[in-house]
């Protein structure tokens, strides 16, 4: 449509560009303008309607307590991010799969929805929840698990839920998800955890990172140095 540039864009006709795209874009040509006609958001949305923890595993998976593990470490880490947002989560789900790629293992997926009882950010209520899955893991011999994640959705305001105590878990209430938060600010994300969660020792089917690219616009520490 010859449009190549900011510029050429900015002298578009913003009528032909609505008609042809979307009214979004037609402001977006006013913008470059100069005409305000897109608000700047100063204070961004923070709580999201679903939580994910996935990733993709450094080796393959063949082992049911080592995929135990897995799920108990990736529903503790998923249940910090609902306590950052001060959120609850009233449903979880929780999914293991095989490669596409791999020609060595059989294909599977495995894949487990679970209702909480009462809306919760407990992490062993969720690890229990997220532990449901391991009965639908490995139902035949030869399958090698590459990925895995842990889901959490209906998510609601930690102050705006009232759980009745008769249906709440003895152990939800004593702020074991608090204390666990407090530990790992002080001493990182890997210095305690719940049950298998809890191992010490690295796990070695974590993600590699070592070609992790630079994070100069999150992180203060690797942002670019110019030496005169």
């Amino acid at each position: 449509m010859g449009i190549h540039t900011a510029r050429e864009l900015r002298d578009s006709n913003p009528m032909w560009i609505r008609k042809r795209f979307s009214v979004v874009m037609q402001r977006t040509v006013l913008e470059l303008r100069g005409t305000r006609c897109i608000d700047l958001e100063t204070q961004p949305v923070t709580a999201k309607d679903q939580l994910i923890y996935s990733r993709s595993f450094s080796v393959k998976i063949t082992d049911a307590d080592v995929l135990d593990q897995v799920i108990s470490i990736y529903a503790q880490r998923v249940s910090a991010r609902l306590r950052a947002q001060k959120s609850l989560a009233g449903h979880l789900s929780a999914w293991v799969s095989t490669g596409w790629a791999d020609e060595r293992s059989v294909a599977h997926t495995g894949h487990v929805n679970v209702p909480l009882a009462t809306p919760s950010d407990d992490p062993i209520a969720l690890t229990k929840a997220a532990g449901r899955l391991l009965p639908k893991c490995f139902p035949v011999d030869g399958i090698r698990y590459a990925r895995a994640g842990v889901v959490l959705t209906d998510l609601r305001d930690v102050d705006g839920t009232m759980p009745l105590s008769l249906f709440r878990e003895e152990f939800e209430g004593r702020g074991i998800g608090r204390a666990l938060d407090d530990i790992t600010r002080k001493l990182g994300r890997d210095a305690v955890g719940v049950g298998l969660g809890g191992i010490k020792k690295p796990p070695g089917w974590e993600m590699k990172r070592a070609m992790l690219s630079k994070r100069a616009m999150t992180h203060w520490d690797e942002l670019p140095v110019a030496v005169s």
